[in-house]
Formats: C-alpha cells, sequence, structure tokens
C-alpha cells in the first residue's frame, strides 16, 4: 500500500488517455504493415540485442541492487495497475529515461544517472509512471518505429527523404501526441500535479545546483504565458515549425496540460474510482494487459 496515494485497481488506458494520442493512434493504424514493419525490422534477434546492450552496459535495479530505486517502480506499479517491468540504470551524461516493449516479450525501463541526480524520489516516481503509461497504453510498437526512423533518416540520407514527409511526420506527431498521455500517468502515479511540473521544470532548465531554487509556480505562469502568445494565427504557425521535428513537445507546453488535466472531473473521478469502476461496468469481458 502506497500512503496517501490511491491505488487505481482495474485502470484502463482509456481512463486517462489524451484526446491527441487517441485521434494520432488512430490516424497511424490507418497505415496498413505498422506492426508487422517493426517486427520486420527488429525480430528476435533485434530484440536480444537491445536485452542484451542493456544487461551488459547498465545496471540492473532489484530487491538487492538500489533497493531504494526498486520500491520506488513498485509503488508507481501498484498504483497504475501494473506488472513491474526490468528497470535499468545506466551511465550517462543527458537527463533521459525510455521505454523498450515489444508486444508480449520482457519490457524494460531506462533511467540515465544524470535524471537521477537531478530529481528527488517523488520526481523519480514521476518519471517511472511516465515510462510505465507507455506499457499502459501498448506504445511499444509504435515508439520502437518512431525511433528506429529517427536514427534512419539522419543515418541514410535517400530513405530518410523519403520517409520525412509521410511516415516520419506522423510517427513524430504521435510520439508527441502520445508524451501527452504518460504525463497523466506520472500524475496518477504520484497524484501530485507541481511534483510532475516539477520534473518537466528541471529537464527545461534544472541541474543539480540549481534544482532546488527553482519555483514551479514560475514555471506555471511561463507556461500560460506561452500559451497566450501560441494563440494566435502567426503564433500557432510558428509553434508548429518549432515542434514539427521534436520528439517530445516542449516543456511549458506539457506542463500547462498536465496543469489544465489535474483540474479536471476526470482526473479527480479517477481518483475515486468512479471513473475506472464506470468502464469496468460498460466494458465486460475483462481487462488487456500491456
Amino acid at each position: 500500500m502506497v500512503l496517501g496515494v490511491t491505488p487505481l485497481i482495474g485502470l484502463r488506458a482509456d481512463n486517462f488517455r489524451h484526446p491527441l494520442d487517441l485521434e494520432a493512434t488512430n490516424s497511424l493504424k490507418q497505415l496498413p504493415g505498422i506492426d508487422l514493419l517493426v517486427r520486420q525490422l527488429l525480430g528476435s534477434l533485434g530484440e536480444q540485442f537491445f536485452y542484451m546492450e542493456n544487461i551488459a552496459s547498465s545496471v540492473l535495479v532489484g530487491e538487492t541492487q538500489l533497493p531504494d530505486l526498486h520500491q520506488i517502480l513498485l509503488d508507481a506499479c501498484h498504483v497504475l495497475d501494473l506488472e513491474p517491468p526490468q528497470l535499468y540504470v545506466r551511465q550517462h551524461p543527458t537527463p533521459n529515461a525510455y521505454t523498450f516493449a515489444m508486444r508480449g516479450k520482457q519490457p524494460f525501463i531506462v533511467v540515465h544517472t544524470s535524471l537521477i541526480e537531478l530529481l528527488d524520489s517523488e520526481e523519480v516516481k514521476a518519471v517511472l509512471g511516465h515510462e510505465l503509461g507507455h506499457l499502459k497504453c501498448e506504445h511499444g510498437v509504435y515508439l520502437t518505429l518512431a525511433n528506429l526512423i529517427v536514427l534512419a533518416a539522419g543515418q541514410i540520407s535517400v530513405w530518410g527523404s523519403i520517409v520525412s514527409q509521410t511516415l516520419q511526420n506522423k510517427m513524430l506527431e504521435w510520439v508527441r501526441c502520445a508524451e501527452f498521455t504518460c504525463d497523466r500517468a506520472a500524475l496518477l502515479a504520484t497524484q501530485d500535479p507541481k511534483v510532475v511540473v516539477s520534473v518537466l521544470m528541471k529537464l527545461a532548465g534544472g541541474s543539480p545546483t540549481l534544482a532546488s531554487k527553482l519555483n514551479v509556480d514560475a514555471f506555471l505562469a511561463q507556461a500560460r504565458d506561452y500559451d497566450q502568445v501560441s494563440s494566435t494565427e502567426l503564433g500557432e504557425m510558428l509553434q508548429q515549425v518549432q515542434t514539427a521535428q521534436l520528439t517530445h513537445p516542449v516543456p511549458v507546453l506539457r506542463a500547462r496540460e498536465i496543469d489544465k488535466w489535474a483540474s479536471s472531473q476526470n482526473y479527480h473521478y479517477l481518483l475515486q474510482g468512479s471513473a475506472v469502476n464506470m468502464y469496468n461496468k460498460n466494458n465486460k469481458g475483462g481487462w488487456r494487459n500491456w
């Protein structure tokens, strides 16, 4: 039992999925053979490679290895009603975390040491909650394809120029929308919007020496200013140009979105169990796993 946090037993991805994510996912599913494409590009050999690469070059977290971090993972999984994936810590100077999961296979999360050094324990839980959101929503196949396309477009100029006009743009749009959903998972894991906003703020302009001096309320005010600037026709156009080739929405936009959702009826119904129970009542036949 996680003290002060409501476990969301029976939680489904559709209970918290962002509408932009739903729209982008449905658009992506119209492209034939996406799942097959990923499996052909990777296959069992590729999956084994990624697994071996992590187990050889990272630290696998568990009961006897970084047990405090392992407990944070278990707490987040308990709240989000998920089986715990493997968690690796990797030495890297760029603060980051990512998830690898193919359907039916053992998923794992990787967190860079520089990100852990930047955050407190509740903020780390938010990061893990975000990554668990990808698993809850079965984002694994599309995430893998997005990463492969970004690599291919940067390294293989001929294929990259073709992909950039079609599949690459669709995949980047999808992955940006998926991030909004996973920020909601981070909020559900911590149930404190300021914790999630603090993570985004530190990713935008934090360092181990500056982290304790940053102000969440000031960052939210900054997010509202961004909202106003981008609400004009010119601002909207500039925002689209700014974000078109990014794999994540800009941090202030993510902060604004999570601040809005934290005040919504949907979020508070989830904490009360109302939305989960209603979905369970209307969708008999069992729950899907990641």
